[in-house]
Order: C-alpha cells, then structure tokens, then sequence
C-alpha cells in the first residue's frame, strides 16, 4: 500500500530535522575542534554521520511505499558553546525533541493505521532511547568532572575512541 500523503509529509519533516541534525553536530564538532578538544570533535561527527544516516533510512523508506521525498533547507545551527557541558546538554536536549517527534510520527501512524510505517519507526524509538542514554551519560560525566582540567582530558580521549 502506498505511503498517504499526510504520512509522507510528516516524514519529509522527519528527513528535515535529521538532516538538521547532523548539521548541528557539525556545528559542535567544529566547535570543539577550534577549543582543541580533539576526541570531542570526534564523538560529534561520528554523530553527524549517524544523524545523516538516519535521515537516508527515511528518505529510502518513503520512495519504497511509493511516496515523493521534498527535501527543504536546513537552519543554521548554533556555532559557540561556553563549555563542553554547554554542547552536550544542548545535545541531550536535541535529542529529546528528536524522540518527541519520532513518538508524533508513531501516533500518526497508528491514527492512520499506516501498521507499515508504525513497525518501521520501532527501530527509530529504540535507537532515541540509546541517543539519550549516550548523550546523558556525557552530561553527567561532565558536570562530576566540573572545572578538573585532568577530567576533561581523560573524557575527551575516551570520546575520540568512539567508532
């Protein structure tokens, strides 16, 4: 059955806000790399590239039911932090809005009974669930670090170890 047009529009939306995304983490990214927090800069454009591949599972999905992709333009994301705390709560909080509108999506599914577009977010309501986990897990680890030069240090390498 075709995608409905109400659904390929929301996702369109979706495809929008992933590629936004990752644009953010860009932002960060660069960001950290001008503070020299080289592992930092990592994490987030590992980020990017998820987020970026995360919206291309939705592109590809809405050309599989037969629908039209309409991409549009992307904001411009924030560029200056004032601390690495201040990126990845914003991070976080990015997230939670993210998940706010994957669970939109979900209810509109199910208010269309769309049950092949519902079972297809089921992977994007999981991975919400490891974005925050992974995001306020870093949060958190920050604000026990606080000022520790030598905390900051060890955080920032164990991120650029991420794959």
């Amino acid at each position: 059955m075709k995608i409905s047009k109400p659904m390929a529009s929301a996702i369109n939306k979706q495809i929008t806000a992933e590629f936004s995304s990752a644009y953010l983490y860009l932002a960060m990214s660069a960001w950290f790399e001008s503070e020299n927090w080289k592992g930092s800069a990592h994490w987030m454009t590992k980020q990017a590239n998820e987020e970026m591949s995360h919206a291309m599972k939705f592109f590809h999905y809405i050309v599989a039911r037969g629908g039209t992709v309409e991409l549009s333009g992307l904001p411009k994301p924030k560029g200056v932090w004032k601390s690495p705390l201040g990126a990845f709560s914003d991070a976080y909080t990015h997230e939670v809005e993210v998940t706010k509108m994957i669970d939109g999506l979900v209810v509109q599914a199910k208010k269309e009974g769309d049950t092949a577009t519902e079972s297809f977010l089921t992977w994007y309501i999981d991975e919400q669930v490891e974005e925050e986990e992974n995001a306020s897990e870093i949060v958190a680890k920050l604000e026990k670090i606080g000022d520790s030069k030598n905390g900051l240090f060890m955080l920032d390498h164990q991120l650029g170890k991420r794959e």
